[in-house]
This record gives C-alpha cells, structure tokens and sequence, in this order.
C-alpha cells in the first residue's frame, strides 16, 4: 500500500479502497520475477538464535502489532557479527525492471518499502543499516541507504493510507505523466481523458495535456466465448473451458483468452467452470435460444459500493436524470441519422431534415416524458427509412428481405429477428460493462427501473445501437452471410435457425471488434472497447470526477 501511494494516490484508491485491478506485461512481468522468492513462506529466528552464518530467508511475513505494519519481506539475509549483542539484517527487495540511473538507488516506492521492512525487522531485534534492491531484468543489486529523512518520509506515507483508506473521493489523476503508460490500471483510470473532458467543461484547474493518449490496448485480447450447441456442457479441464455433449468434445477455450462465457439456450456449466471463471472475473451470460438475455453469473467483483451510491443519489435527482437522458437520446438519434445518411439509397432527404429538426428539440424539453416522444418519433422516420439500407445478394433472393417497420416480441420477418438478437447480445454487453465499472445495471436514468429490466444497461446501448447493432444487420444481408434459408417462420412469427445464428455472431462480433475513432479524444479502439469506455466515464460522472457525461457519436 505505501509503495501504490508513494507512485501515485489514484492507483492507490483503486487498488486498495475501490478493489479494482487488472493486470498487463508489467505485472505479468513482476510475478516472474518473483517467482523464486514466492517459493514456500519462511519464519524469521528470534534474534538470540542467529549465528555468525549468513543465512538467507525468502518470503518473510513480519507484524509489528505497535505500529499496525506489516509486510512480506522478497528476501533478508541475516547474521550475527563477532561478539555483538544485536543480530544484522539486510532486506532486499525484487523488481523486474532495470536498474535506475538515480543517486538515490531506487525510485521512492522500492526506498519506502526497504525503509518499512527495515523498521519492522529493528521492532524484532535486529540492527538495519540498509538496504537492497534487486533488479531483474539488468541482474544487479543496488544498495540503499536508510537514513533518517527516508524514515520520516516512509512514517509520512503509512499516515496517508491510514487517511486515504477511509477517502471516497477519487484523487485527481498524474498529468502527463510517464508513468501512466506502464501502469496496469490506466484504462480504469483515464487519466488523459479526465482531465480533457474536464477542461472541455470548465473544470478549474483540470490541466488538460494537449493531446489524449490512448494508453491502453486498441482491441481486447480476450473475448467471449460462445456456446449455443443444444444439450452442450461446458466443463473444467485445468485452466480450459471444454465443451462437450454427449461424451464428444466439441470445443475448448483457454481461460486467459475468454472474457465472457455466453450460453445460448439449454447449455449446461460445470461448478468447477463456474469456480474458475468467477475467480478469474469472467462473467456468464445466460441467453435463451430465443434471444431472450436472462442475466449474469459472476464473482463478486468489486468490493465497495460507492459508485452504487453516487449513482441511486443521482437517479433520485429529476434533474440529473433529464440531463443524461437527453444525452442519451441525442446522440441515438444522431447515429441513427448518419447511419442513414451514409447507407441509405436513394438518401431519404426529407427524413434526414426532419430528424435535425428533432434533434435541435432535445435540449427543450423539461421531462423525460417528452424526451420518450421525441425519440419515438426518431425512431419511426428512422425505421421507415431503413429498407432503403437493405441491398441482399441474388443468391438470398428465396426470402425477401423486406422491412416495413420494427416489431418484436416476436418479431415478423428475418430482419426484426436479426435486430432483436443483436439488441439482446448489445444489451447483454452493456450489462457486463456496467458491472465492471461497479455500477447497477437495473437502475436507470432514462429507462425507469421495473422488475427484471436492464435499466441502465439499456441507456448505455441507446448510442450503440445503430452504430453495432444496426450495422452489423445491414451488413449481414448485404454481404450474404445470412439468407432466406437461416430463418424459419410461422403463422405471425419468424426465428432464426442455428445456421443464421452463427452466421449473425460473426457478422455482430466482427462489428464490435472493428476500430473506430473516438470523436472526443481521437484515438481509435475497437466498440467492445469504446462501450467499457462510456461505461467507466459515466460512473466517473456520477461520482463527480467527471463534469457531464457525452455520448459516442459518428460523422
């Protein structure tokens, strides 16, 4: 905890009063490093059994009950010089990194952390002098003085934890730092893109660098893991998902490469699958084979409640609820129309201006009721334009792709099926974002909470909609990867077939893995990415580090 503060006061209110944490090559990395020295826990001899032998010890645990610190200790050598009455001790610390080139020896982090061991080992009887710092990846050993101002300073650093334990304020991010690129937990923080979207609203003293990094990974490398064999089980085999039906293995999965386990229909999952993918933090998704998205299974993922809090203080506010909301159906409704503007042939110009003129409204209206009308009439001069978007292949010409209007529950003709799938998946997404972000999915702002409803989920998507969903429909009819012969209907109903529903996956997993640029800070990332996005920043709004919350619109 000292050594998190000392490197930054944000990291350390993630990791150690929020619960939040991820992983990258740095830390990755760093357990490597330590693998020797996590070898089997040893005990530190009282001081009157050391010997004049210099021993070395690994993986020490020490509790000093006066002060409230302790620590495990990579590695102390100890011994007994010549006729003294006070046992030696020499803590060194392991890093994966390379050696620095500072007078100090080490960075502050690794010096505060020598400096505690050091008093935790003289609370045991032990004389410290100094200390260690092994650097694995330039295979030196630094020594590190441990003097007096070091100590104060370290005393400093255990005060500010003890204070910053009990802080549910999140500390303003580094401001361009160096350090932000190598730290694990940059895209929980947003560093950049707190400070730009607070000087884009005024914030006072927001000191926004000119230019927002992208300092995390375009695309993730995991990604979910679909299952919708009917009678399927999927099965725990060491760190794999293996999925079999009827003693046949059909599939498997690395855990690492998995970020959620989709279930479509009657798919059974072992305990241990369970145990495995919630201790790793990867969520079930349940979705019936009619589409239906049931719900979440997962760990207990984040340990505090202050997004929670900040997020049903602000659902009770009218007021900050129309803000958002408005915000929410501007920019829908804004991406419905380029979507349109871009697909659409002939390009339906009378519907384009009339959509502009209801956009220009939104910013009017002083109820969430009105809000609702406006964005059904959105809607409906959108999906009445939306045929015109359709373009299938000759070879898809058995089924006639036509669309008039948008109905569900169920739907009519294959592309209301196609919709109503892919709204399900995008809401089953937004869900999984939403839970990541420590935020409750069932509580909206827009959307009014009712039993058994995604609330929230379902006003984080509104932006998505047309920008995945929609255009990963139009895609599949017109490039062919759906045809007549995926769909089945009768009397007033149409359903997919497994093959449509295979075919749509792709064509909506494709979608969401595309990169695109992001109209405020002008980095590309894929969707996936961009929706875990807005999920963090909305949570980052409702708990005021933040100004106002902006939705994701194309040109």
């Amino acid at each position: 905890m000292v050594a998190q503060l000392a490197y930054c006061p944000r990291r350390f209110h993630l990791a150690y009063v929020e619960g939040r944490w991820a992983d990258n090559a740095e830390t990755d990395g760093g357990r490597l490093a330590h693998r020797r020295v996590d070898e089997g826990e040893q005990l530190l001899p009282v001081s009157g059994e050391v010997t004049p032998e210099r021993r070395t010890l690994r993986s020490v645990s020490i509790l000093d009950e006066a002060r409230g610190i302790s620590a495990k200790l990579d590695m102390v050598e100890i011994w007994r010089e010549n006729g003294a009455d006070v046992p030696e001790a020499l803590p060194v610390e392991t890093k994966r990194g390379t050696a620095p080139d500072l007078p100090e020896g080490a960075w502050e982090p690794e010096r505060a952390q020598l400096m505690l061991q050091a008093l935790l080992l003289r609370s045991m009887g032990f004389r410290v002098t100094e200390g260690a710092v092994y650097y694995a990846g330039s295979s030196k050993r630094v020594a590190i003085q441990l003097h007096d101002a070091l100590e104060a300073r370290t005393l400093e650093l255990v005060d500010g934890v003890r204070a910053g334990l009990a802080q549910r304020e999140l500390p303003p991010p580094l401001g361009d730092s160096p350090k932000c690129p190598r730290c694990s937990l940059v895209g929980i923080c947003l560093p950049d893109e707190t400070l730009a979207l607070g000087e884009a609203h005024g914030a006072p003293g927001s000191g926004a660098s000119p230019e927002v990094r992208r300092l995390f990974p375009a695309r993730d490398e995991a990604t979910p893991f679909y299952v919708q064999e009917q009678g399927a089980f999927v099965g725990k085999a060491g760190e794999t998902l293996a999925v079999s039906r009827e003693g046949e293995r059909l599939g498997d999965a690395r855990i690492k490469d998995v970020s959620q386990l989709v279930l479509c229909g009657s798919v059974g999952v072992s305990a241990a699958a369970v145990h495995l993918l919630c201790g790793a933090g990867k969520p079930i998704v349940h979705l019936t084979r009619g589409h239906w998205f049931c719900g979440v299974t997962q760990g207990h993922g984040l340990k505090n409640a202050f997004d929670r809090a900040a997020q049903f203080r602000v659902a009770a506010d009218q007021d900050a609820c129309l803000r958002l909301a408005r915000e929410f159906v501007r920019a829908k409704g804004s991406n419905q129309r380029t979507l349109l503007r871009r697909n659409c042939s002939p390009c339906p110009e009378s519907e384009l201006d009339a959509m502009a003129r209801l956009l220009r409204r939104v910013d009017e209206v002083t109820a969430i009721d009105e809000l609702l009308g406006i964005e059904g009439s959105l809607a409906s001069r959108y999906f009445g334009a939306f045929s015109t978007m359709l373009r299938p292949r000759e070879e898809a010409s058995d089924w006639e792709f036509s669309f008039t209007t948008r109905n569900r529950r169920p739907p009519r003709d294959p592309v209301n099926a196609l919709l109503s799938f892919g709204y399900a998946l995008l809401a089953k997404e937004c869900t999984v974002a939403l839970l990541a972000a420590g935020l409750d999915p069932y509580w909206g702002f827009y959307h009014q909470p009712r039993h058994g409803r995604p609330a929230l989920a379902l006003d984080l998507m509104e932006e998505f909609r047309p920008l995945v969903v929609d255009s990963a429909v139009v895609t599949a009819v017109n490039t062919g990867m759906v045809t007549g012969r995926d769909f089945v209907q009768s009397g007033a109903a149409c359903a997919m077939r497994d093959t449509g529903r295979k075919a749509f996956i792709r064509a909506y997993e494709g979608r969401m893995d595309q990169l695109a640029t992001h109209p405020l800070f002008d980095y590309r990332c894929s969707w996936r990415r961009l929706i875990a996005l807005q999920a963090l920043l909305l949570s980052r709004v409702l708990r005021g580090d933040i100004p106002g919350y902006q939705g994701i619109t194309t040109r």
